[in-house]
C-alpha cells in the first residue's frame, strides 16, 4: 500500500502533479513563517539574557523591582563592586550607561569585558565606537572623559548594535554619586532582566505568548487547507477503492503517504527558504535593536519537532478528511450531507471569554508565569472557539440567506452554504483569526500609546532639551528611603554653562527653572526670569510687563513633558533678593531642532551636570519608547505575516472548492444554469461568511483587548486610528479580490466533456 501511494502521489498524472505541487509550496510558505517566528522568539529571549546584567543592583527609576537573587553570577565575590547603571541619548537612540568601581581585586566583572576599567577609562559597544568615531566629538564622544581601553563582547551585548558604555571610577567618587550600590554578583535571571536596557520582560513575554499563539493557529489552518486540496476528488477514489474491495487501514496508508509525502517535501523547502532569508532576517528590529546571527535560530528541538510534526500533522488532518470514505463509501458516492453543526461549538469561545471576565471582577494572577498562562489560555480559547463556532455561525447565517433570497445566485449559495457549512468556513477561517489578531493587538497598542504618551505638540516644543538639576531623592529608589552615602544638594548652574550654550550654533536661549519658594512637594511648578523666558518659547511666555513668572504642568523628572508652548504664565510677587536665593530646579534650552544643536547642547549639559540625563520636550522616555516600539514591531509582523497566510489560505480553498465541484458545476450548465448566475453564486458563497463573521472576529478583538487591558493594565480601551480600519477594509477588499480572481476558472473546468469523463 505504501508503493502503491508513492505512485500515485508521484506518477498519478497531470492533476496528482499540480496537487502535490500546490500542497508543497502551501506546506513550504507556513512552516516557514513558523520557524522565522520560532526564531524570533529564541532571538528576543537571548537579547534579554544577555542584557541582564544592566539590571544588577538598584536602578533609578526600577520601582518595585526585586534584587538580583543570591548566586545570580557565573561568580559571586565577597568584595563589593560599586555600581550605577543609567541611560543616555542620542537622536532617537538610547545610551547604557554603566558605571563601576572595584573595592578589591575580587570585585565582579561585567560580562564581555576582561577586567575592569580603571578612573578615566572606559570600554565602549562597537556600535557605539563607531558613533562616536563617525560623530563630532562635541555632539557625543565628549561626554565621555577618559581613554577607551576596549570594546566589549558579544558576552555584554544585547544585540550587535547595542549603544553600551562601562566608565571606571574610583571607589571613593562613586560612592558619592546619587544612586550608587554596591552588587557582589551580576543578573543573570531574565525573569527582573529587561528594565535597564529597555526590555519589559513580563509584558513583552505575554504578548509574544498570544502572538506566536495568533500566527501558529493561522499556519496550521493554512497548512491543513493545503493537504486537504481536492479532498472531494480524493474522496471519490477512496470510495471507489473501498467498493472493489479495499480496506479502511488500506484507503487510511495511501492516504496518510499522499499528505505525508507532500508534507516532507514543504518541510525541506521550507528549510532552505529560511536559511536562505537567514542574513536578511538579521536586519529585523522587533526590540528596536538588531538580531545576532548566532541568536535568530529556531533551535535543534524545534527543527527536529517541525520535520516530524508537520508531517505527522499532515497525516493526521489528511485521514480525518478521508473518515467518510472510510466509514461508508457509498454516502460519499451518493454524495450524502453531512450532519448540521449544534449549538454546543459556541462553549469555547463563552468560555474563553468568561475567563478574562473573571480577571477583570477577581484580578489577575500575581506572578509574570501565571499571567502568560492565564492570558495564554484565554486568547487560545477564544481563537479555537472562533474556529470551532464559525462553522455553526456560517450555517445560522446562510439559513437566513438563503430564506429571504429573491435572486437564483443567492439562493444556491444559500442553500450550499447551510448544506456544507465546516467547508465554507475552513476557506476563510485563517482570515478570521488574522482579523481578530489584528484587532486584538491595535487595540492594546492604541491604549498603550494613549497611556504612555506620544510625540506631539508644536515645533518649539519638540526643539527643546530639559535637564532637571534636583535630585529626586523625595521618592528615592526602589521604594527605599533616600541614599545617605550619597550627596544631596542640588548644584548651582555655572555662568559659564548659560553662554556657551547660548553660544553654541542653532541654540536660540536657555532658561533656569528655579524652585518656588514654599512648593518643594510639588514638582510641576517653578519660577523663571522673564528675560530667559522669552527665548524659550517652548515653555510659553510672560505676561506683559511681568519680570518673574510662575510656571506650572512641567516637571523635569517625568519621562513626558506636557505641551506649554503658547501659555502665557502669571507674574510672580517674589523679590529680586528672594528670586537670586532660589535653588535651581532645571534648566530649559530651546534650538532651532537641528541634530547637531541638540546633541551639542545635550552634551554642554551632561558635562556640566554628570548622572543627569537632558531629554527633549514631547518626548516619550527612552525605556518607554522602546518597550512601546518593541510591542508595535511584533504586532506589525503577527498581522502582516496572518494577513499573508490567510490570503495563501483563501486562495487555495477557493480554487480547492472550485475543483472539487465541477462536475455539479458542469451538470448545472446542461441544465441550463447561466454561467453568471455560477459566478454569482461562488462570490456570495465566500462574501457572506466572510463579511458577517469577519465583523463578529473584530468585535471580539476589541472585547478581548478592553478586558486584558482592564484587567492587566487598568487601562479603558482607546478607539484605533484609521489606519486600523484601513488594515481591515484592505484585508477585506483583497479577500474579495482573490475570490473574484478565482472566478473565471468555472467556465475552465465546467462543460458537457466535464460532466461526462468525471
Amino acid at each position: 500500500m505504501i508503493r502503491l501511494g508513492l505512485r500515485l502521489t508521484l506518477k498519478g498524472g497531470k492533476e496528482a502533479a499540480v496537487r502535490l505541487v500546490v500542497t508543497t509550496a502551501a506546506v513550504a510558505i507556513g512552516v516557514c513563517l513558523l520557524l522565522v517566528a520560532l526564531s524570533g522568539m529564541r532571538a528576543i529571549s537571548a537579547q534579554i539574557s544577555r542584557g541582564a546584567w544592566l539590571d544588577s543592583g538598584d536602578l533609578p527609576g526600577a520601582v518595585g523591582r526585586p534584587r538580583p537573587p543570591p548566586g545570580s553570577s557565573q561568580a559571586s565575590s565577597l568584595q563589593p563592586l560599586w555600581w550605577l547603571a543609567g541611560t543616555d541619548s542620542f537622536g532617537n537612540q538610547t545610551i547604557f550607561e554603566a558605571d563601576v568601581a572595584p573595592t578589591g581585586p575580587t570585585s565582579p566583572i561585567p560580562p564581555g569585558i576582561a577586567r575592569l576599567p580603571g578612573p578615566g577609562q572606559f570600554y565602549a559597544s562597537p556600535a557605539l565606537d563607531r558613533l562616536m568615531r563617525s560623530t563630532p566629538a562635541d555632539e557625543l564622544a565628549n561626554r565621555f572623559t577618559g581613554q577607551q581601553i576596549g570594546t566589549i563582547g558579544q558576552a555584554g551585548l544585547p544585540s550587535p548594535s547595542s549603544l553600551i558604555i562601562v566608565v571606571g571610577y574610583s571607589a571613593q567618587d562613586l560612592a558619592k554619586l546619587p544612586g550608587a550600590d554596591q552588587i557582589t554578583a551580576f543578573n543573570t535571571d531574565p525573569n527582573v532582566a529587561g528594565i535597564a536596557n529597555g526590555v519589559h520582560n513580563d509584558r513583552l513575554t505575554i504578548i509574544l505568548a498570544v502572538g506566536v499563539v495568533a500566527l501558529l493557529l493561522p499556519v496550521l489552518v493554512f497548512i491543513a487547507t493545503a493537504t486537504r486540496l481536492a479532498a472531494a476528488r480524493r474522496e471519490q477514489r477512496f470510495a471507489a477503492m473501498r467498493l472493489v474491495g479495499a480496506t479502511p487501514r488500506q484507503v487510511a496508508v495511501i492516504s496518510t503517504v499522499e499528505a505525508s509525502i507532500a508534507a516532507l517535501f514543504g518541510v525541506a523547502l521550507s528549510i532552505g527558504l529560511f536559511y536562505g532569508a537567514h542574513p536578511a532576517l538579521t536586519h529585523l528590529e522587533l526590540t528596536g535593536q538588531r538580531f545576532a546571527p548566532s541568536d535568530l535560530s529556531p533551535g535543534t528541538g524545534a527543527i527536529v519537532a517541525v520535520v516530524l510534526g508537520v508531517p505527522l500533522a499532515a497525516a493526521v488532518s489528511s485521514r480525518i478528511a478521508m473518515r467518510r470514505a472510510q466509514i461508508s463509501p457509498l454516502g460519499v458516492v451518493r454524495r450524502v450531507t453531512p450532519p448540521a453543526p449544534r449549538a454546543y461549538r459556541l462553549a469555547p469561545l463563552l468560555v474563553g471569554i468568561g475567563e478574562l471576565l473573571f480577571f477583570v471582577a477577581f484580578g489577575h494572577p500575581s506572578t509574570t508565569g501565571g499571567q502568560v498562562l492565564a492570558y495564554f489560555c484565554g486568547g487560545i480559547l477564544i481563537i479555537l472557539g472562533l474556529v470551532i463556532a464559525g462553522p455553526w455561525l456560517t450555517m445560522v447565517g446562510a439559513r437566513a440567506v438563503a430564506r429571504h433570497a429573491r435572486r437564483p445566485a443567492t439562493l444556491l449559495a444559500g442553500r450550499r452554504l447551510a448544506d456544507n457549512p465546516k467547508a465554507a468556513f475552513r476557506t476563510i477561517s485563517g482570515l478570521i483569526i488574522a482579523l481578530f489578531v489584528s484587532t486584538a493587538s491595535i487595540g492594546v497598542l492604541t491604549t498603550i500609546l494613549s497611556h504612555g504618551g506620544t510625540t506631539h505638540g508644536d515645533a518649539a516644543a519638540q526643539q527643546a532639551l530639559i535637564q532637571a538639576l534636583e535630585l529626586p531623592d523625595t521618592i528615592g529608589i526602589d521604594g527605599k528611603p533616600p541614599s545617605t552615602t550619597a550627596a544631596t544638594t542640588t548644584p548651582a548652574v555655572p555662568p559659564v554653562l548659560l553662554s556657551t550654550l547660548t553660544s553654541t550654533p542653532g541654540v536660540q536661549g536657555a532658561s533656569i527653572i528655579f524652585a518656588e519658594p514654599g512648593a518643594d512637594t510639588n514638582r510641576s511648578t517653578g519660577l523663571v526670569a522673564c528675560d530667559q523666558l522669552s527665548r524659550t518659547p517652548a515653555i510659553g511666555s510672560c505676561a506683559a510687563g511681568a519680570r518673574v513668572a510662575r510656571i506650572s504642568g512641567l516637571d523635569p523628572f517625568a519621562g513626558h513633558q506636557p505641551t506649554l508652548s503658547g501659555h502665557i504664565w502669571p507674574p510672580s510677587t517674589i523679590t529680586a533678593a528672594e528670586f537670586a536665593q532660589l535653588s535651581p530646579r532645571a534648566i530649559v534650552v530651546q534650538t532651532n531642532g537641528s541634530t547637531t544643536a541638540l546633541e551639542r547642547a545635550r552634551t554642554d549639559l551632561e558635562l556640566a551636570f554628570p548622572q543627569r540625563t537632558p531629554e527633549t520636550f514631547n518626548q516619550i522616555s527612552a525605556k518607554v519608547q522602546q518597550t512601546i516600539n518593541e510591542m508595535q514591531q511584533i504586532a506589525n509582523v503577527v498581522i502582516v505575516a496572518s494577513l499573508v497566510i490567510a490570503g495563501c489560505s483563501l486562495a487555495v480553498g477557493v480554487i480547492a472548492g472550485i475543483a472539487d465541484r465541477k462536475r455539479p458545476f458542469s451538470l448545472l450548465r446542461l441544465a441550463g444554469t447561466p454561467l453568471h448566475v455560477l459566478r454569482r453564486m461562488v462570490l456570495l458563497e465566500a462574501a457572506v461568511p466572510l463579511v458577517a463573521i469577519a465583523a463578529l472576529s473584530a468585535g471580539l478583538g476589541f472585547l478581548a483587548a478592553g478586558l486584558f487591558l482592564h484587567s492587566q493594565l487598568d487601562y479603558a480601551l482607546r478607539a484605533p486610528g484609521l489606519g486600523y480600519y484601513v488594515l481591515v477594509g484592505g484585508g477585506i477588499v483583497a479577500s474579495l479580490t482573490i475570490i473574484a480572481a478565482t472566478v473565471p476558472f468555472i467556465q475552465r473546468i465546467t462543460g458537457p466533456d466535464i460532466a461526462r469523463n468525471d
